[in-house]
Formats: C-alpha cells, sequence, structure tokens
C-alpha cells in the first residue's frame, strides 16, 4: 500500500513538474513572439469591438469636419496674411489633435516636453495616421509641416492644410523639391517657424522604424536650426496603415534633447542620416526597432 501511494505521489510531482515547466514556457515566450500575438490579434475581435471601431471613427470624422469648418471661415478672412494661417492651422492642431486622441481612448505619456519650447526642426518616427494628430497637437506654435503634395486630396485635413500655407513637395520631381525646400528655407527664416517632417517618408506597415530620407539633413544644413528627435511609441498599435481598426492604447511621446547643426557640412550627408537613425533605434523598443537583415 505504502508503495503504491509512493508511485502515485511520484507520478503526482511528475505531472506537477511537467505542467510548471510548460507553464513556464509559456509565460517567458521570446518578448519578440508575444509582440507578435499581440500586434495579430485583432483578427480576434468580437462584434462589439468592431461596433466601438465605428462609433469612434464617425465621432472623429464629426469632429474633424466641425473644426474644419470653423477654422477655414478664419482663414478665409486670413487670405491676405498667410503667417497668421499658418498659426492658425496650428490652433486648429492643438485642438483637433488633443480631441481626437481622446476619443479614440489613447492615454499618452509625454517625456522631455521642455524640449519642444523652442524653435528647431522636430522630426518624428511614423507608423499611424495617429502621428499626425499627435503632433498637430504637440508642436509649438509657429511650426509648419512638410507634406507630401497629396495630402490636399485628403478629405477636409488637406484643404486646411493648404489654407493654412503649409508647404508641400513633390516627391517624384526632384528639381521641383529642391526649389520647395529652397522656398520653405526662406519661409522659415522671414517668419521665425519651426519645422515637423517625418524622415522615414512614409509610413510603417508594422511599426518598425524604416530608413530615413535625407530631406530632414538637408533642410537643418540651409536652416542651421537643431534637430529636437521625437520618438512615437506604440501608436502602430493603436490604427495600423492601411485598417480602420481603431484601438485605445497607451502612447508614448518622447522629445529628445536638440541636436545642434550650426557645425554640420554637405559632406557628411550620409553620416547624419545615420547617426539620427540610431537615435531612434536606441530609443525605441524592440518591437519598433528595424530587423537587421
Amino acid at each position: 500500500m505504502l508503495m503504491e501511494n509512493s508511485k502515485l505521489d511520484e507520478k503526482s510531482r511528475s505531472s506537477s513538474e511537467e505542467l510548471a515547466s510548460g507553464s513556464l514556457d509559456k509565460v517567458v515566450r521570446p518578448r519578440k513572439a508575444v509582440e507578435e500575438y499581440r500586434d495579430n490579434d485583432d483578427d480576434n475581435d468580437g462584434l462589439l469591438s468592431l461596433l466601438m471601431y465605428f462609433v469612434r471613427i464617425v465621432t472623429c470624422f464629426l469632429v474633424i469636419l466641425v473644426t474644419t469648418l470653423f477654422w477655414t471661415f478664419i482663414m478665409l478672412l486670413l487670405l491676405p496674411w498667410p503667417y497668421e494661417r499658418a498659426r492658425q492651422g496650428n490652433y486648429f492642431g492643438h485642438f483637433t489633435g488633443k480631441l481626437v486622441v481622446w476619443i479614440l481612448g489613447n492615454t499618452v505619456k509625454i517625456e522631455g516636453q521642455e524640449y519642444s519650447e523652442k524653435r528647431a526642426i522636430y522630426i518624428s518616427n511614423h507608423a499611424s495616421i495617429i502621428d499626425m494628430f499627435l503632433t498637430m497637437w504637440l508642436t509649438p506654435t509657429g511650426t509648419v509641416s512638410i507634406a507630401k503634395k497629396e495630402i490636399i486630396w485628403y478629405p477636409l485635413i488637406g484643404q486646411l492644410y493648404f489654407l493654412a500655407n503649409h508647404p508641400r513637395i513633390d516627391r517624384s520631381n526632384p528639381q521641383a523639391a529642391i526649389k520647395s525646400m529652397k522656398e520653405v528655407t526662406r519661409a522659415v527664416h522671414k517668419n521665425n517657424l519651426s519645422l515637423i517632417i517625418f524622415p522615414e517618408g512614409t509610413r510603417s506597415k508594422n511599426g518598425r522604424l524604416l530608413p530615413f530620407k535625407k530631406g530632414f539633413v538637408h533642410l537643418a544644413l540651409q536652416t542651421r536650426l537643431p534637430l529636437v528627435p521625437i520618438v512615437l511609441i506604440g501608436t502602430h498599435k493603436a490604427w495600423r496603415k492601411g485598417g480602420l481598426r481603431v484601438r485605445p492604447v497607451h502612447i508614448t511621446v518622447r522629445y529628445l534633447p536638440p541636436i545642434k547643426t550650426e557645425d554640420w557640412t554637405e559632406d557628411k550627408i550620409n553620416e547624419y542620416v545615420n547617426m539620427v537613425h540610431d537615435i531612434f533605434v536606441n530609443n525605441l523598443p524592440e518591437s519598433q526597432k528595424p530587423i537587421c537583415s
């Protein structure tokens, strides 16, 4: 009888150890696997979640419609004063951007905001439509963005962007792009403006940082303004590129110390691009760092 009990205890311990080992394997799965699971679990959303997506997006559209119409009227009154229209574009962005982020249910932690109070070229990674609303909200008054010329066709926002006198660049035409850059430089110096751009040139599909284009370095060489990196963490989980599913997630906006550009020279453009890209890589979580080939 004692022998049987002993064997039962051994079997019980063995089963418990196997169960604990299996559970431990699940708990300590590699971070990449956990993140991939979390990033792909939006396919499991139920009907209630889909309804909430719809409600949030429709509400955002209505808010943007109302605020755009209001500020469009203001800007039409200010047609002879382009700089004042640019400032009104900032006021629109501060109000609408913050409201949209709130409607979408996102909580936002802002770090290093003291670096956002001076004239600079603000550069940000780009993985979601929400990035646009965050930068509209958080960049200081007197900041203009540089976008592709096609933005004018974006409903509501594109037309207001045009009225706000923010520069647009034809990326398909290098000579026209260079000319536009020179015009931007003159406007920045004349009106004491700051700039905000996304150096990747497009949104990342999975949140991972893409290679940087050289345009922001050319602007720094021409304006001699410092670069202030804005690292956006988690926005790709809130609203993915190419999708309509929005999720309330925690987002971190991290301003980094300014990078001085007074001593930069044209013969080191690639070096500067790589240096700034590395700064972003070092401040992003593993799930948003580029995959090394």
